[in-house]
């Protein structure tokens, strides 16, 4: 799902925002790195949260152009909105954050975590969109403590090697403001029973040590090993939210919108021959303002 505005004031300048929701394994990498993981994920430099950096949407947005024949029968276009060697694009892509990471849990498959600070960033990005923050920011009590429908306050919840006690639900605006989040998917049932809100410091936590991390194996022609490297992946449900702007008068989804006319899925980062990457993307329509999956 995306929302999108106008900013008068400035000349007509628009920004939707678009979401992300991971179907597969997601390796957003940042190169080789000396420590145990090989291959980390890329992350932002100030909180350690995992990141699809803005260049890496857009190479994947322009190769799904090409694939689409942009290149050949829309050539105009596909220079226009990505750029030239000698001109900038129309389209200014921002970073894809993460807004909600899956967590293993005891008490079910799995929860879908978040914190205030993310929220926060959440709520400003909503602003360049829709000029207004749509939901109130909650705050966590305690390193301890936890926002949740599922289970009842005052309930002890486990999430990997952390335990929070469930302090209250998570409030009804915040809660409609992440389901818009995931458009027309069939997701968007199971947020109100898996949301949780946990506080800074152990989404940090979360972000940093409880992603997954995989050995692959490079093998020779007798079958012998020949490099064996540790690599960090974003987990599947891992939802993003990047923001993308116009360059002066004129709506960015106009154009984007015809990428996912027929599929809503896009690669994104490495892997690609193994699967890995693969999203839904929840992008406005052709019509400026309306929704589109």
């Amino acid at each position: 799902m995306t929302e999108v505005s106008t900013d008068k004031r400035r000349g007509g300048p628009t920004s939707v925002w678009m979401s992300l929701l991971a179907e597969t394994s997601l390796h957003p990498g940042s190169g080789r790195e000396l420590g145990v993981v090989d291959l980390p994920v890329a992350r932002e430099g100030g909180t350690g949260h995992p990141v699809l950096f803005g260049s890496q949407l857009k190479g994947s947005l322009r190769d799904r152009a090409e694939q689409l024949g942009w290149d050949k029968n829309r050539k105009a276009d596909l220079d226009r909105v990505f750029g030239s060697p000698d001109a900038a694009g129309f389209v200014l892509f921002s970073d894809a954050r993460v807004v909600l990471l899956p967590v293993r849990s005891l008490t079910s498959a799995y929860r879908w975590v978040t914190c205030p600070h993310v929220l926060e960033r959440l709520a400003r990005d909503f602003d360049r969109t829709r000029g207004a923050t749509s939901f109130d920011v909650p705050q966590i009590a305690g390193l301890d403590k936890a926002l949740s429908n599922q289970p009842q306050p005052g309930k002890r919840l486990f999430l990997e090697e952390r335990e929070v006690e469930v302090a209250g639900g998570v409030p009804e605006d915040v809660l409609e403001a992440v389901e818009g989040l995931f458009g027309a998917s069939a997701a968007r049932k199971r947020v109100g029973q898996q949301l949780t809100i946990v506080s800074d410091d152990t989404f940090s936590w979360f972000a940093r040590y409880g992603l997954p991390v995989r050995a692959r194996n490079a093998l020779d022609k007798d079958k012998q090993s020949k490099s064996l490297w540790y690599e960090e992946s974003l987990p599947p449900d891992t939802l993003l939210v990047a923001v993308v702007s116009s360059r002066g008068a004129g709506a960015p989804g106009a154009d984007l919108a015809d990428l996912f006319r027929d599929a809503r899925y896009l690669q994104v980062g490495g892997n690609e021959t193994v699967g890995e990457g693969w999203v839904a993307v929840h992008w406005p329509s052709a019509a400026a303002g309306k929704e589109g999956d």
